[in-house]
């Protein structure tokens, strides 16, 4: 309940102290899990001091416990471990300091470690976080890569050497956090969101030896698993070896079975696109040989062709038909002209043969009476008339006797 108070009416901290101890008396035992950071065992005390730890947030608690109570489970729990305590909180008025009273502790075993992650892979993928449509392409040629490891480990090392080795110009941003124990998750999901929010990283690599299930258990974390897929950049996860199976390899943009594997698929091998690019030339230079001399045969054979062998061959045939139909339009003119002339002369002939001129040739005239009339009747003329005679070579009078 509330507490009535002012700046007239103060509570003493002693009350203050008293009042938040009964409030965390009235919180009975409950079931508390976490990781051991810290183990005091001293000799001869019958008390047991440990510090239990949330893995994925930076949030720590002491527990104290009888020293029967620990001992219980001594050979199987270290610093480092995941337990699981029946423990009551209790309120230290004199410090002001929470703790809790532990009456059992449990390890957590591989199994049950291995089945709380399958639920968690079974939630994560219900809401669609593995599913291959999100997951985004890797860069051809990443300029700068982003790789989150131990610091000074043989990830770090393998992942370096081999890029560098398959393309020498290649830059590396590097982020080296711890990769297992109690402060490993939070400082890898910062250090994937630091070179996430950098624009000139392509691709972030996160990389981490081999181990036992507990030591890649911070890989397998929700809160690294949600960052991940969160993230706009490519992530590649290169956990453990091949075997290895955490939970980061299924939200990440490509899985890598070790380090050295990573650094191949990300980074191209400068000897290998240069062959490549080697053998594209050549295989286009094959393709436009063939296609050159595919075209030459092809103008060698249309040049083959009588019409583009000899081009004037078609119209001297022609000018040798033309020049046959002239001659025989000539010839059949010709006759048609000497057959016309022909008949021409012969009624020319006919024409001078029946003509009066001809006739007066002869030696006949012709005679015209005043008027023009020509005298065909003797009867049609008198006597003393004069008329006009005509003959082959002119004309003269006479004059009409009895």
């Amino acid at each position: 309940m509330a507490v009535n108070t002012s700046p007239e009416a103060p509570l003493p901290v002693g009350a203050v102290s008293r009042m938040i101890g009964g409030w965390i008396d009235r919180l009975g035992a409950v079931w508390v899990e976490g990781q051991i950071t810290q183990l005091s065992r001293r000799p001869g005390a019958g008390v047991v001091f440990l510090t239990l730890r949330d893995p994925s947030h930076d949030i720590s608690v002491g527990v104290t416990c009888y020293r029967q109570v620990f001992d219980a489970v001594a050979d199987v729990v270290g610093e480092g471990a995941r337990v699981v305590a029946l423990a009551k909180p209790e309120w230290y008025a004199p410090r002001g300091q929470l703790s809790l009273r532990a009456a059992e502790i449990r390890p957590v075993g591989v199994g049950e470690l291995l089945a709380r992650l399958e639920q968690l892979k079974k939630a994560l993928a219900a809401e669609g976080l593995f599913a291959p449509e999100r997951k985004k392409p890797l860069p051809f040629l990443p300029q700068l890569i982003g790789l989150v490891c131990g610091r000074a480990s043989a990830a770090e090392r393998d992942v370096l050497e081999n890029a560098r080795h398959r393309w020498p110009a290649v830059r590396f941003e590097v982020r080296n956090v711890p990769v297992q124990g109690v402060h490993a998750v939070p400082q890898v999901v910062q250090a994937v969101k630091e070179l996430d929010a950098v624009d000139e990283v392509d691709v972030i690599i996160v990389a981490r030896g081999g181990g036992s299930v507990e030591d890649l258990l911070p890989f397998s974390d929700e809160q690294l698993v949600r960052a991940v897929a969160g993230c706009r950049t490519p992530v590649v996860s290169a956990i453990g070896h091949e075997p290895d199976n955490p939970l980061l390899d299924h939200v990440a943009d490509l899985r890598a079975s070790t380090p050295t594997d990573a650094a191949k698929k990300v980074v191209p091998d400068v000897g290998e696109e240069l062959e490549r690019v080697r053998m594209l030339r050549d295989r286009a230079r094959r393709c436009v040989n063939a296609s050159v001399e595919r075209e030459e045969r092809g103008l060698a054979h249309a040049l083959a062709r009588p019409s583009m062998e000899d081009p004037h061959r078609m119209i001297d045939v022609r000018a040798d038909q033309v020049g046959s139909l002239a001659d025989r339009s000539r010839r059949t003119v010709g006759h048609l002209l000497d057959r016309a002339d022909s008949e021409l002369t012969h009624t020319h002939a006919r024409v001078v043969a029946l003509s009066p001129a001809a006739t007066l040739h002869r030696g006949y005239a012709v005679l015209q009476r005043a008027d023009g009339h020509v005298v065909r009747d003797a009867a049609e003329v008198a006597e003393g008339e004069t008329l006009r005679a005509r003959v082959a070579d002119g004309e003269f009078t006479v004059k009409v006797g009895e």
